[in-house]
C-alpha cells in the first residue's frame, strides 16, 4: 500500500467517491478552496484541475481499502449510485449493488481511518402522500430506487458510529460530463434550440441548486454534525413543468416550448400503493436543518435567482468530450 499524505496538508481531507458524478463534481468544485479534496472514479476519469483522483470499484473491498489508506480522509462523500427510476426498476441488481452494497463496503472500512461517511439519500423513500415528511417518518417505498436507499439508510443508522445522512429533494445544476446532460442542462438545451418538450406535471417536489448542498454540508462539517439524518429541500414544491416555467421567468426565456405531461414512474409490483393516475407529493420538512444550522432554506424561486447569479445569467454551456466509454451511472 502507498500513502499520499507525505506532504500533509493541514486542512481537512474530503474524499469524494464518484467524483465525476453530478453531485461529486459540483461538491469538489465547491469544497476545493476550503478543504483538501481528492476523489475516485470508475473506469473513465474526467480530470478536475488540481484534484488528485484514483480509480476505484466500490464493489471491490480491496480497492476501497487502498483508497482510504492512501488518502486517510476526514470526510467521505458517497456519490456513486444508479439514480434513474427507470434504470433502477429495469436493473434491480445493479440498483442494489451501487446504491447499497458499494456504500456498505465504504461504510465498513471508513471508520478504520477515522473518517465520517456522508450518504445522499432522497425523497423516494416515501410513497408521495400529500403531507409533510419529517426525519422520523418510516420509509414507505414504491420504487426500486427508494427501496435501495431505504436499505442504505437503515444500514448506516444501525451499523455506523460516524455518519451523516442527507435526504435530498430534487437537486439541480450542471455536471462535468460531456457524455450526458443533467436534466437541468437538457432544459437549457431545449430552450436554446427552440425545441418543444414535455415536462412532468404529476410529481410535486422540492427543487434546489446543488451549491446550496455544498453550503449546508460545509456548515455541518464545521459544526461537527454527526450521526444524524437531515432533510435538504427548498421550502416549497413544484412539478418539473412548474419549475421549467419558473426557470423561464428568472432566465428571461419564453415558456411557449413547455408542455404539460406525465413522465413514467415505475411502481414496485409489491407496493400496495395505488397512485398510478394520481399526483405524488414529496414535501420534505426542513425545520430540523433550519434549527440545527440557524438558517432559512430558500424557496424554489429564490434558488433559481441564486442560480442565475451563480451562472452569470448564462443560459447554456458547451461541453467537449475528452473520454469515451461506459461507466457507472451517477447521481
Amino acid at each position: 500500500m502507498f500513502d499520499l499524505n507525505s506532504n500533509k496538508d493541514s486542512r481537512k481531507t474530503i474524499l469524494i467517491i464518484g467524483i465525476n458524478s453530478f453531485i461529486g463534481s459540483n461538491l469538489a468544485e465547491f469544497f476545493r478552496k476550503d478543504y483538501r479534496v481528492v476523489g475516485t472514479y470508475h473506469k473513465i476519469n474526467q480530470p478536475l484541475p488540481g484534484i488528485l483522483c484514483l480509480p476505484c470499484d466500490v464493489l471491490a473491498k480491496d480497492e476501497v481499502q487502498l483508497v482510504l489508506y492512501a488518502f486517510k480522509p476526514d470526510i467521505v462523500l458517497y456519490c456513486v449510485g444508479l439514480t434513474s427510476l427507470k434504470d433502477c426498476a429495469d436493473k434491480p441488481n445493479a440498483s442494489d449493488a451501487l446504491n447499497s452494497a458499494g456504500l456498505f463496503n465504504v461504510a465498513e472500512l471508513a471508520p478504520r481511518y477515522g473518517a465520517r461517511i456522508v450518504y445522499f439519500s432522497s425523497q423516494y423513500l416515501f410513497s408521495g402522500a400529500n403531507k409533510n415528511y419529517n426525519e422520523m417518518d418510516n420509509a414507505d417505498v414504491i420504487t426500486q430506487y427508494g427501496k435501495s436507499q431505504a436499505s442504505s439508510e437503515f444500514y448506516l443508522q444501525k451499523s455506523s458510529l460516524n455518519y451523516l445522512i442527507v435526504r435530498c429533494s430534487k437537486v439541480y445544476g450542471r455536471g462535468v460530463s460531456a457524455l450526458r446532460n443533467t436534466w437541468f442542462e437538457q432544459l437549457q438545451k431545449n430552450l436554446k434550440n427552440n425545441q418543444s418538450a414535455i415536462y412532468d406535471d404529476f410529481v410535486h417536489q422540492g427543487f434546489i441548486d446543488i451549491y446550496y448542498l455544498g453550503m449546508v454540508l460545509k456548515m455541518c462539517i464545521d459544526k461537527n454534525v454527526a450521526n444524524r439524518l437531515i432533510h435538504f429541500s427548498s421550502q416549497d414544491t413544484m412539478t418539473h413543468y412548474e419549475f421549467a416555467k419558473a426557470y423561464t421567468e428568472v432566465f428571461n426565456e419564453s415558456d411557449g416550448l413547455l408542455n404539460k405531461g406525465k413522465w413514467a414512474l415505475p411502481i414496485l409490483k409489491s407496493s400496495s400503493i395505488e397512485r398510478v393516475d394520481e399526483h405524488l407529493h414529496y414535501k420534505l420538512d426542513v425545520l430540523n436543518i433550519e434549527g440545527l444550522l440557524k438558517i432559512k432554506m430558500p424557496t424554489i424561486r429564490e434558488s433559481l435567482e441564486f442560480t442565475f447569479r451563480r451562472l452569470d445569467g448564462v443560459k447554456s454551456v458547451n461541453k467537449s468530450v475528452t473520454n469515451k466509454g461506459d461507466g457507472v451511472s451517477y447521481i
